[in-house]
């Protein structure tokens, strides 16, 4: 059996020019910070989330709401997943997200089902003004019709192969890998 096939889609560089201005054009969609709600999908799309508010901070000099999705009970293969699936924490702020503009950020953007549970499970705490979405990776081949509004790089993956996205808080290193062959 061979080796699955790695190659850099985006080292560390890349990756935090994508997140500035991505960071960047999630505000200027939200038309500032004032009743923006940046809302990362577990487990990267957390991190990556808190990476764009610190541009964000940085870009308007002002703190951006955050929280954090846990999606594992909407999602559409919950029996597939196990008698016992680990659930995660799912916190918004106390000013609620009714009448706010909610960026979701999430790390790949695949079949689209992750982003439908996202939002599914938002439905459950309000309704926002708006809903955004950024994606650090958009691979395609979506089984729902749902699109990003803002996006860090765009890839084909070949059949088989997989995008990771790595973070520093759970794999050490911050970049995107293409896997080949696995």
């Amino acid at each position: 059996m061979t080796e699955p096939q790695r190659r850099t889609l985006m080292d560390t560089p890349a990756t935090e020019r994508a997140l500035s201005r991505m960071a960047r054009e999630v505000l200027q969609l939200a038309g500032g910070i004032e009743n923006l709600v940046l809302v990362g999908i577990h487990r990267r799309g957390v991190q990556l989330a808190d990476r764009m508010a610190a541009e964000m901070r940085e870009a308007a000099g002002a703190q951006v709401s955050t929280g954090t999705l846990d999606i594992t009970l909407y999602r559409d293969d919950l029996m597939s997943v196990g008698p016992r699936p680990v659930v995660g924490p799912t916190r918004l702020p106390n000013t609620g997200i009714d009448g706010r503009v909610v960026a979701i950020v999430d790390d790949v953007l695949y079949t689209g089902r992750t982003v439908r549970a996202a939002l599914d499970e938002l439905a459950d705490f309000g309704r926002p003004r708006r809903t955004l979405l950024a994606v650090l990776v958009d691979r395609g081949e979506r089984e729902l019709p749902i699109h990003a509004d803002v996006v860090g790089h765009t890839v084909q993956v070949p059949h088989g192969g997989r995008v990771e996205v790595h973070v520093p808080e759970i794999d050490g290193v911050l970049g995107v890998e293409l896997v080949e062959g696995a």
